[in-house]
């Protein structure tokens, strides 16, 4: 099956983010997450039992570590990789373009 990463995308923006699961396995899931403005809600911080390395695809994002003092700055190409129960959220994403993410989800061998 041959699919495209930028496809489907011309109905934005809309009011939530769009999550699609491209793969997913054992320990593994691979999506493609659109932003059109949305971020944490005030307080929020993702802990997540997964790992999770993520690759802005197009857009601009501000993603913010509760260990860290300042936002990260993301722009196409940039990646992280983000360790389970590393706390975080996102501050900001632009609309015009969308924040295109590819996500991939794993878990540690041994967890």
């Amino acid at each position: 099956m041959t699919d495209n990463l930028f496809a489907k995308l011309t109905a934005l923006p809309v009011s939530e983010e769009i999550f699609t699961t491209l793969l997913e396995r054992p320990g593994l899931r691979i999506e493609r997450i659109v932003s059109t403005g949305q971020c944490s809600p005030p307080g929020f911080w993702y802990d997540q039992s997964e790992g999770e390395w993520v690759l802005l695809l197009a857009g601009k994002a501000r993603l913010r570590f509760a260990d860290e003092n300042e936002d990260r700055r993301l722009q196409p190409g940039d990646w992280l990789d983000i360790a389970p129960h590393r706390k975080h959220r996102v501050e900001w994403t632009s609309t015009t373009p969308a924040a295109v993410w590819l996500a991939v989800n794993y878990v540690s061998p041994g967890e």
